[in-house]
């Protein structure tokens, strides 16, 4: 079945009358009569009767109508959706957050914003450990993730950074030095360094090594937590301290203390990474509404 022989008998079936149908399609009547006669003949039974002052529908035709109704205002939709695909401002994106940006407040701006923008893109956003979401970027799972630089596995990606950040040291309040802003690592060197997996993230946890054994921390007296987050549950418990980034200090709790770390530059870059030659539409927007937000 042709499609414009749906669009021709709702048109028909609407004005009732042939003469003003062809008018309305812009069309002479006759074509018109020609059409919906092989509409008929391909249904199989009439759809109008023919009066002398107009038409209107069989029992048959009623049917046919309520159906060619919907097919219409779905196609309709469709060749919206698509062609708002292709502008980038309907679709889906998916967005890969770390445990450890999930606290970053530039974050979720840039993301809330874009959705204000754009009501018509469904976001889905993951949370997951930067090797998982750098394996899932890499297999088109993800559209864009938000990572924490170091990273070495980030480099097959396009990169923007959109914020430097300081790590703090996390304490329990109890300690005797939590009445002070401002610590050196080297003054915990007696406390255990509670510590997330090196596969989570190897180049930060590098970094996070490094800067402790320059301190004097004794690596071998180090507890585990899976996540960046959960290591502040095990300062609450008392096992050691930790480093976190400063905007997990947002996470307040009456028996946790942060203090800038003192001597020592210690800053890692929140960044968004995304697919070398991407053709997403709707990512290209996002970038775009992301780079102007930075930038105003």
């Amino acid at each position: 079945m042709k499609f414009r022989y749906l669009r021709y008998f709702v048109t028909v079936a609407r004005a009732r009358h042939f003469t003003r149908a062809a008018q309305e399609l812009g069309i002479s009547q006759p074509p018109l009569s020609q059409q919906i006669l092989q509409l008929e003949r391909e249904v199989g039974t009439p759809l109008f009767r023919r009066l002398s002052r107009g038409v209107e529908l069989t029992e048959a035709g009623e049917s046919f109508y309520q159906d060619a109704c919907q097919i219409l205002e779905l196609s309709d939709i469709a060749l919206e959706r698509t062609r708002g695909i292709a502008r980038g401002v309907n679709g889906s994106l998916s967005l890969g957050i770390t445990s450890s940006d999930a606290f970053h407040p530039k974050i979720f701006s840039l993301i809330r914003q874009f959705q204000v923008s754009h009501p018509s893109v469904t976001i889905h956003q993951v949370e997951r450990n930067m090797s998982a979401m750098m394996a899932a970027l890499s297999d088109a799972e993800l559209d864009i993730a938000f990572v924490r630089l170091p990273c070495e596995s980030c480099k097959g990606f396009n990169l923007r950074i959109i914020d430097e950040e300081p790590m703090v040291i996390a304490l329990h309040r109890s300690h005797p030095l939590t009445g002070h802003t401002t610590l050196r690592l080297e003054q915990l060197q007696s406390l255990p360094l509670i510590l997330f997996p090196r596969d989570i993230s190897p180049e930060l946890y590098e970094l996070v090594s490094d800067r402790c054994i320059d301190a004097g921390i004794n690596m071998n007296r180090t507890y585990e937590s899976s996540q960046l987050s959960s290591s502040l549950s095990m300062v609450r418990a008392g096992f050691g301290f930790t480093l976190v980034p400063n905007s997990m200090t947002c996470i307040a709790h009456p028996e946790i203390s942060y203090h800038v770390i003192e001597g020592l530059s210690f800053n890692t870059d929140i960044a968004i990474a995304w697919r070398r030659f991407e053709r997403s539409r709707t990512v290209k927007r996002f970038l775009d509404e992301q780079e102007r937000v930075l930038l105003s």
